[in-house]
């Protein structure tokens, strides 16, 4: 038994000796490294109190145009903000977030969106509080799904299990007035380019023209990310605001009597078509344009799985709860760029202007095919409806209903103006993809 022990504690001593020979010494800290400078609170007057806690207020950074206060960026820092931006144009981008507010809640013009991006501006401009930097609330939700594209590809997921493609599938030839209204994109783009914009630049501006959104976001991030924030505020203010751009352009295009066409009844699409449809439009872009996958394969998903039947949790969930989740952090992020310092410049209001004329042509352009189709249908064709073919869905749609029963109580055009709404969908998604395919 004594021998056992001895054995063990030779054991034990030559692991010791061992463990301490291979450890590395120990490096000592000089202890000036150690000791830590501690800021000693400094009493302080009533009236310097005053002083300091004027300085922390978001008037003094309004009032005193040279505080040094700097531009919040989602992806680094920022500038020296003018004294034009800190001030004045703080002021002017309130009264224009004030607006939407009136807009969305006195008027009820598409307030599912304005009331985010309105709120996000608000929210953008409040002095020093950096809300749209890189750890800012509204700089996290920009860098976390519109930076990335993945906002985006959920708002087309939800859109495609929300839409019927059954006035589509029941009267095919609507699909010309989807395809009319990209007019707005391609007529843009040469625009752009002959004002100075590069072919790059240009090809992400356009597609504002067809009034989408996620397709902006989508195409702006490949091809032009400097100007993603500029872009995606445009197509957004423009979708949000089709109930006011796009009544006078489709009365100026026709006459009272166009406007008071009766449409007949549309056939019954089988369940089958419907079923059959996103999968024939998920081979064709798998053989003719890769490019457009990501935006047309979110959306022709959740159109499947909304027509299969057999997943309705899945399709509810895609059509509320999802699209409305996204929808407010899409808003805000989008809303985050209406700061003083990324609206009021140059770049960006001529990205307005030209996404203004765009989105009108392609409007026109749409209105214009359906008069012409009108003339040689054996159908009655209403013009109104080639307004829905931009993207805008369901506004546009909504807003061709609206026009149509003011022109002739009882004259319903909803069904009717979807077949080139989602033509119009798939046909700005098209575009796009056509666009990215230049540049590979």
């Amino acid at each position: 038994m004594r021998i056992k022990q001895i054995l063990l504690l030779l054991l034990f001593s030559i692991v010791a000796v061992t463990s301490a020979a291979q450890a590395s010494p120990v490096q000592e800290v000089p202890a000036a490294a150690e000791e830590k400078q501690e800021e000693q609170y400094k009493p302080k007057s009533v009236t310097e109190l005053v002083a300091s806690f004027w300085k922390t207020t978001g008037l003094s950074a309004i009032v005193n145009v040279d505080d040094g206060e700097m531009t919040a960026e989602p992806h680094g820092e920022g500038r020296l903000m003018s004294a034009f931006e800190s001030s004045v144009g703080r002021l002017i981008m309130l009264t224009i977030v004030f607006i939407l507010f009136y807009l969305a809640i006195a008027k009820n013009f598409e307030p599912l969106l304005l009331i985010p991006i309105a709120f996000g501006g608000l929210l953008a401009n409040i002095p020093l509080a950096n809300m749209g930097g890189e750890h800012g609330m509204l700089g996290i939700i920009y860098n976390m799904g519109i930076a990335n594209e993945f906002f985006p590809l959920l708002i087309f997921m939800g859109v495609g299990a929300m839409t019927d493609f059954g006035p589509l599938l029941a009267n095919p030839k609507t699909a010309i007035l989807g395809g009319a209204a990209q007019f707005g994109i391609f007529g843009s783009l040469i625009g752009a380019v002959a004002i100075g914009f590069s072919l790059k630049e240009a090809s992400a501006i356009s597609i504002i023209g067809g009034a989408d959104g996620p397709t902006s976001i989508f195409i702006a991030n490949r091809l032009a990310p400097e100007m993603l924030g500029a872009i995606a505020v445009a197509a957004y203010s423009y979708m949000a605001l089709v109930p006011v751009i796009q009544p006078p352009i489709m009365k100026a295009l026709t006459t009272k009597e166009e406007r008071q066409i009766k449409m007949t009844l549309q056939r019954k699409v089988h369940k089958r078509e419907k079923l059959i449809f996103p999968i024939v439009v998920i081979m064709l872009t798998m053989l003719l344009l890769p490019e457009s996958a990501p935006l047309i394969g979110a959306f022709a998903f959740g159109n499947f799985a909304k027509e299969s039947g057999v997943v309705d949790r899945l399709s509810d969930t895609m059509q509320n709860a999802l699209i409305n989740i996204v929808t407010i952090f899409l808003g805000l992020g989008v809303g985050s760029k209406l700061a003083a310092d990324k609206f009021l410049v140059l770049e960006t209001l001529g990205i307005m202007i030209i996404g203004l004329l765009a989105f009108s042509a392609g409007t026109a352009a749409g209105v214009i095919m359906a008069k012409i189709m009108n003339k040689f249908s054996k159908e009655p064709i209403n013009p109104l409806i080639g307004a829905a073919g931009v993207s805008a869905v369901p506004m546009s749609a909504r807003v061709v209903n609206k026009v149509g029963m003011e022109a002739k109580p009882g004259n319903i055009l909803l069904m009717h103006a979807m077949g080139p709404n989602v033509a119009g969908v798939i046909g700005s998604a098209v575009a796009a993809g056509v666009l990215l395919s230049i540049f590979k």
